[in-house]
C-alpha cells in the first residue's frame, strides 16, 4: 500500500475562478465551499473535496449484493406513523461533499437524530461521525458497508448521496428494508433504473423525496402559477442555462488502492478498473461508468425546474452536438453541451460551456433576496419565451421577472435558497409522519432525469433520436436502446423485479 499522508485542512472560498484558501478544522462542505484535503498517493500530492483519515480497513460484511436484495424483500417492515414529538432517526449514504452538507442540515434539527455515517471511504465516515458529536450531537456509528443501517430496524429514513451508479441499487434496498429516504439527484444512473426506483417506492409503500429543492420554493410555485395565467400567454419555447467555470481534472496514472477504501463497495455495479483518482471522488462525475457529465450532475436542478413550468413529459424527439472543446484532461463527459428537446409545439434547448469565466452561478446575497441576477451572465437561468411576456427565473434562489414587449418588468419575485432547502428537508420529515406523497416524488424525478439522459444518449450516438412514451425507449434505434439500461457487474445487479 501507498504511504497515506495525515491530510491538513483548508477552506476554499471561491471568488470567480479563483480560490482563497486558508488553513481551518475540518469542517462540512457548504454550497459555495468545499472542504479540503491532501492526500499523498504513490509520490502524488493530491486535494480531494473532503478530509481523509487515516485508518485500517474494516472487515467487510460477506453478503453479495444479489443475496442482499432478497433478503431486503423477505424482510420489509413498515414504520408506524410517527408522533409530531418523536424524533426520525435516519442514516447517511455517501459522506461526501453533499452528503455532508446534508448531513448538517439534518442534524441541526431537533426531530431528527443521525444514527449512521456509511462511505466506503471509512476516513469519510468517521470524520463526518466526529462532526456530529463535535457539534453536541449523539455521535453516529460511522461504517463502509451501508447495509449494516438497513438491517437496524431503527432506522427510519436514509439520505442516499452516493455517486450515480449507486442511487438505484442503495434507494432500492433501503425501500425493501421498510427505510424512507431523501435521495440526491439525478434520480437513476440509466432510464431503466428510474423505473425500477418507481417501483420499488410503490410496491414497499415507502417516502422517496429528490433532492430537487426548488420544488419547495414559494417563489418557484409562484412562477409556476404566474405562467400558467393567461397573462402570460402561450409558451412555446424555453432555454435552459447550465454554464460556469470549472476546474480541469489533470491526467492521472492508476495506483494501488489507498488504505481505508473499500474498493469493491465503491464501485459497486460499475466496471472493475484499477484505482485512479481521476475515477474517485467527485471526478467521477466526468465519466459514463458512474455518472453522466454536467447536464445531470447540476444541469438537472434547472431542467427539473424547467419541466415543471412547462409542463411537459415525454419529448417527440431529442438531439443533440457538443464535445470536449476546451479541457485536455482524463474526463469522457463533454465541457461544451447542446441538447434540443421537441415537443410539438414546444422546443426546449440546453446550453453549457463549463469554461467560461463570465457566466456564474447567483451570488449567495442574491440567492438570499438582495436584488436579482444580472441575468444576461446568470449561468444557471432559464428563459421562458410566452407570446405576451418574457421571463427569466433562476434556481436555487435569485427569483424571477417577467417583461413585457417594452421590456418593462410587470412581475417580479424574490427568492430564498436557505428556506428552500430547509422546506424541502421539511416538507420529506413530515411525509415520513402522515405518509402524504411528498413535493419531489419519484415519477417526477424521473421524467426530468430522463431527458438528461435523452441528451446523453442523442450526444453519444450522434444522431436525432425519437422517443417512443409506451417504453420510454427509442423508435426503431437499438444502437440508442442499449444505452437506456448499464451492464452491471456481478454481484451488485439491480433485478428485473425489485
Amino acid at each position: 500500500m501507498p504511504d497515506l499522508e495525515e491530510p491538513f485542512f483548508l477552506f476554499a472560498e471561491r471568488e470567480g475562478t479563483k480560490e482563497k484558501r486558508t488553513r481551518a478544522s475540518p469542517t462540512l462542505a457548504c454550497e459555495d465551499g468545499l472542504a479540503y484535503g491532501y492526500r499523498t498517493i504513490g509520490g502524488m500530492e493530491l486535494l480531494e473535496r473532503i478530509a481523509m483519515d487515516t485508518m485500517n480497513r474494516r472487515t467487510f460484511l460477506g453478503r453479495s449484493g444479489a443475496a442482499a436484495l432478497a433478503v431486503g424483500a423477505a424482510s420489509t417492515f413498515s414504520i408506524n406513523v410517527l408522533g409530531a414529538n418523536e424524533k426520525i432517526r435516519v442514516g447517511l449514504m455517501g459522506a461526501g461533499g453533499r452528503g455532508s452538507q446534508l448531513l448538517e442540515w439534518f442534524a441541526q434539527r431537533p426531530d431528527v437524530e443521525v444514527v449512521y455515517v456509511a462511505d466506503p471511504d471509512a476516513g469519510r465516515s468517521w470524520k463526518c461521525a466526529n462532526l456530529i458529536e463535535k457539534a453536541s450531537k449523539p455521535k453516529p456509528k460511522g461504517i463502509q458497508d451501508f447495509r449494516q443501517m438497513l438491517d437496524d430496524k431503527g432506522v427510519d429514513a436514509i439520505i442516499n448521496a452516493t455517486p450515480d451508479h449507486w442511487h438505484a441499487m442503495g434507494t432500492i434496498l433501503a425501500c425493501q428494508a421498510g427505510k424512507d429516504v431523501y435521495m440526491e439527484k439525478p434520480l437513476s444512473h440509466s432510464m431503466w433504473e428510474g423505473r425500477k426506483i418507481i417501483e420499488a417506492t410503490r410496491k414497499y409503500k415507502r417516502i422517496v423525496q429528490v433532492g430537487t429543492q426548488n420544488r419547495s420554493a414559494k417563489y418557484c410555485r409562484a412562477a409556476l402559477e404566474f405562467l400558467r395565467s393567461k397573462d402570460f400567454g402561450d409558451i412555446h419555447f424555453m432555454r435552459v442555462m447550465n454554464s460556469k467555470p470549472r476546474n480541469a481534472i489533470g491526467k492521472l496514472p492508476d495506483t494501488d488502492v489507498p488504505a481505508g477504501i473499500d474498493y469493491d463497495m465503491w464501485l459497486g455495479p460499475a466496471p472493475m478498473r484499477p484505482f485512479n483518482m481521476n475515477h474517485f471522488h467527485y471526478n467521477w462525475h466526468w465519466f459514463w461508468a458512474y455518472s453522466g457529465g454536467d447536464i445531470i450532475n447540476d444541469g438537472v436542478h434547472q431542467i427539473d425546474l424547467t419541466r415543471w413550468m412547462s409542463g411537459q413529459t415525454y419529448p417527440l424527439s431529442v438531439s443533440s452536438t457538443g464535445g470536449i472543446h476546451h479541457f485536455d484532461d482524463d474526463q469522457e463527459t463533454p465541457d461544451t453541451h447542446v441538447v434540443n428537446w421537441d415537443f410539438g409545439k414546444m422546443t426546449v434547448v440546453f446550453e453549457q460551456t463549463l469554461w467560461s469565466p463570465y457566466m456564474k452561478k447567483v451570488p449567495t446575497p442574491v440567492r438570499e433576496g438582495d436584488g436579482f441576477p444580472n441575468w444576461m451572465f446568470t449561468g444557471t437561468r432559464i428563459e421562458i419565451s410566452g407570446t405576451k411576456l418574457f421571463m427569466n427565473l433562476a434556481r436555487h434562489g435569485g427569483g424571477w421577472q417577467a417583461y413585457d414587449e417594452n421590456w418593462n418588468v410587470v412581475k417580479e419575485m424574490h427568492g430564498k435558497f436557505s428556506e428552500s432547502n430547509t422546506d424541502h428537508i421539511e416538507n420529506f420529515l413530515d411525509c415520513i409522519r402522515t405518509r402524504n406523497e411528498p413535493n419531489a416524488p419519484v415519477e417526477e424525478g424521473h421524467l426530468s432525469t430522463a431527458w438528461c439522459h435523452y441528451g446523453n444518449i442523442a450526444y453519444r450516438t450522434g444522431r436525432k433520436l425519437f422517443i417512443d412514451p409506451k417504453t420510454e425507449g427509442f423508435v426503431n434505434d437499438a444502437e440508442a436502446d442499449a444505452l437506456l439500461k448499464r451492464k452491471y457487474r456481478e454481484p451488485w445487479v439491480v433485478p428485473e423485479q425489485v
